[in-house]
């Protein structure tokens, strides 16, 4: 990922500590590819209750094995400037609290948590003791989405904006690893009985998998504007206890969105493109645009066009480090180098309306009405 130094160079020269820590989800791997691709990372410590989830990816990546630490507070002994998070959503808090140093910034692979509470007390923790945390959604950095947010949003192209619909989702989410590595039906079906993703205690279901990319980069569309309320339904799939397929309805003053999530599409985006496709499509009061997850072109229907037409995405556009950034570690050391707090779907201040959105949703799905969206506290 050469693109990484080539876009956006931090300004200072120094090398950044990065340590991560917990690999429940399998993004870690993904993350930790990135961090070993900068130019200015060091690697100083990696931890997991579990060693045997941590040595598969250092050996997929080249790491040295000496990276990997017995006790957690070896790991943060080396005074890591960035720390990776990727434990099971419902013990984000848990693993902030555990972590969190002064002038740290906390990288939280998505969701941002399992409930609202949980999502208030990793700011308090962070303001308490004076680190930055950030949400990373993968589906932020699509040049897909960032281009139809600056079509739509930033130029105005199909008119203000009165509705975002969201489909998402995969096969399952044990249906591939880091760097998408696919795996076996059998594999699959022996391991739902251990994986967190499949356990309601621990934040399972496909609802709150995926409702978070439509609630957070939904809102990121809609200027962070919010709803009145939400409506959810999910579907109870035979010998599960979490859903697999939820629809979300949420009210605005303007209009409406619809958000989708489905474990067990027919394919994965990434590898052939969904019916219907997976990603975005933005209603405006002078057109609709269609941002789809893995496209290389954006399709734009306008009042004035009618018949439609397309514009290539872009992947880098101005002059902010969000605008330049590719990928979540190059970011969040610029910001780390240059200060100023973490903008766009990985701030703070979009994943908890984020997250007001999926507790909401949540609650709706299990109590069958339409309810309130959820207050603050």
């Amino acid at each position: 990922m050469n693109s990484c130094s080539e876009s956006l160079s931090v300004q200072s020269k120094r090398k950044w500590k990065v340590a991560g820590v917990n690999f429940d989800h399998f993004h870690m791997g993904d993350l930790l590819r990135m961090a070993v691709e900068h130019p200015q990372v060091e690697l100083t410590g990696l931890y997991d209750d579990d060693r045997n989830r941590v040595m598969p990816i250092v050996d997929r990546l080249g790491l040295d094995s000496r990276l990997v630490m017995d006790h957690l507070d070896r790991v943060l002994d080396t005074e890591p400037d960035l720390v990776i998070l990727c434990p099971a959503a419902s013990q984000h808090a848990e693993w902030m609290d555990r972590v969190a140093r002064p002038g740290q910034l906390i990288l939280i692979e998505k969701p941002f948590a399992a409930s609202l509470s949980e999502a208030n007390f990793m700011i308090q923790t962070s303001e308490e003791r004076e680190c930055q945390l950030a949400i990373n959604w993968p589906l932020a950095w699509s040049p897909t989405h960032r281009t139809a947010y600056r079509l739509a949003v930033e130029e105005g192209m199909i008119g203000d904006l009165v509705g975002v619909k969201y489909y998402g989702g995969n096969r399952g989410p044990l249906w591939h690893t880091f760097d998408k590595q696919e795996v076996t039906p059998e594999e699959v079906a022996k391991g739902k009985p251990q994986s967190w993703f499949y356990r309601r205690s621990s934040g399972g279901g496909s609802l709150l998998d995926y409702l978070g990319y439509g609630a957070v980069l939904g809102s990121w569309f809609l200027e962070g504007r919010e709803p009145i309320d939400v409506t959810s339904v999910v579907d109870q799939p035979p010998g599960l206890e979490v859903d697999e397929h939820s629809i979300t309805i949420c009210r605005y003053e303007f209009g409406l969105s619809q958000m989708e999530t489905r474990w067990g599409t027919t394919s994965d985006p990434w590898t052939h493109p969904t019916i219907p496709p997976t990603g975005f499509t933005l209603l405006g009061t002078d057109g609709v645009l269609q941002s789809s997850d893995y496209a290389t072109s954006i399709r734009i229907q306008t009042r004035s066009k009618p018949e439609g037409f397309e514009l290539p995405v872009e992947h880098s556009h101005g002059d902010s480090d969000w605008s330049k950034a590719v990928n979540p570690i190059q970011y969040v050391l610029s910001r780390l180098d240059r200060g100023g707090e973490i903008e766009g779907p990985l701030g703070l201040e979009l994943n908890l309306l984020g997250q007001r959105i999926i507790d909401t949703a949540y609650r709706s799905a299990q109590e069958h009405r339409t309810l309130k969206l959820a207050s603050l506290e």
